[in-house]
């Protein structure tokens, strides 16, 4: 054995914790980053939190698709909490060491809650074809126990595989460096810092990649081309408007998510830059959860007008 390779093995038994580099590339911006990752986390919180309380309170609202927005919200409280927390610690402490259980442990819920992310799109797709295509066996097909077995089947169908897929990438040795490029624990950096051949596990991270992200899009992709070709054959303007004002909310959160995920999951691992996987991962963890708020209550009158009875009520 040589020196180097005696040295790689050391190192294997050594390493019990990662840094998360972050943004230390940016040492000026600290507390500015600190500032606005607080502002977002905290409209994060609200918005979607309004988003789920106005859905339970308002019986307009008692319908499968904001059935499936609350849940959609909830999901993006709960996927936000797993990154921006501890990116607002490693900003205000300056201490950005994480133990290989919490990193692990990290990367296990937020590829759980990803997953659930992506099929909860698709049902959501699923729901405004049912809806636009057959609105007459509308409330037949998609009836309470339809939306609660498909909610339930969006939050658990990707526990088994991601916990499969985390022990996997963890039972890699990682002689090379534990500085994590990134400001949380993803697949892509952490597979950087694997010594040894790691084709098996990059192939097994596009093939699940491919399950949870390349299925779910396919089928929100033949939803939305029979809700358009339904939309188009409408015979008035104001028919199609209206259809369309349903749907445009989900297309563009679904563009958001899908677009910046399948960039980062499906690149070759030669491909990937740390500027660039930290861009495209701060759409998918951070902005689109900001967003999606904004997106499905100002683009949507029913939300609006529920808003506004609330707000009647408060007053009276």
């Amino acid at each position: 054995m040589t020196c180097e390779e005696m040295r790689a093995e050391d190192n294997v038994s050594t390493i019990t914790e990662f840094v998360l580099l972050g943004f230390s590339d940016l040492p000026n911006l600290q507390w500015l980053l600190f500032g606005v990752f607080s502002i977002i986390y905290v409209i994060v919180l609200i918005g979607n939190s309004f988003i789920i309380i106005i859905t339970r309170l308002d019986a307009a609202l008692e319908t499968p698709m904001y059935f499936f927005l609350a849940n959609f919200s909830f999901l993006e409280i709960c996927y936000v909490s797993v990154t921006l927390p501890r990116i607002l610690v490693n900003l205000w402490t300056q201490d950005r060491s994480i133990s290989m259980v919490g990193c692990a442990t990290q990367m296990c819920f937020f590829l759980m809650l990803g997953a659930t992310e992506c099929f909860l799109l698709a049902v959501m797709a699923y729901d405004r074809y049912v809806a636009i295509c057959h609105p007459l066996h509308y409330p037949l097909v998609m009836n309470h126990e339809l939306c609660l077995r498909l909610a339930a089947g969006a939050w658990i169908g990707g526990i088994p595989v991601q916990i499969g897929q985390t022990c996997q990438i963890f039972s890699l040795h990682f002689c090379n460096s534990n500085h994590i490029n990134h400001f949380f624990c993803d697949v892509p950096p952490i597979l950087q810092l694997a010594c040894g051949d790691t084709w098996v596990h990059e192939a097994a991270v596009y093939v699940v990649a491919m399950l949870f992200v390349t299925v779910p899009f396919m089928l929100i992709l033949a939803s939305y081309s029979k809700i358009i070709s339904t939309i188009l054959s409408l015979p008035t303007a104001g028919g199609r408007a209206k259809a369309f004002s349903t749907c445009s909310s989900h297309l563009l959160v679904v563009l958001l998510f899908f677009g910046s995920a399948s960039i980062t999951y499906l690149r070759p691992k030669s491909n990937h830059k740390a500027g660039i996987d930290k861009l495209l991962s701060l759409f998918y963890t951070i902005v689109t959860p900001m967003f999606n708020p904004m997106i499905y209550s100002l683009r949507n009158k029913d939300v609006i007008a529920a808003l506004k009875r609330l707000l009647l009520k408060k007053i009276v």
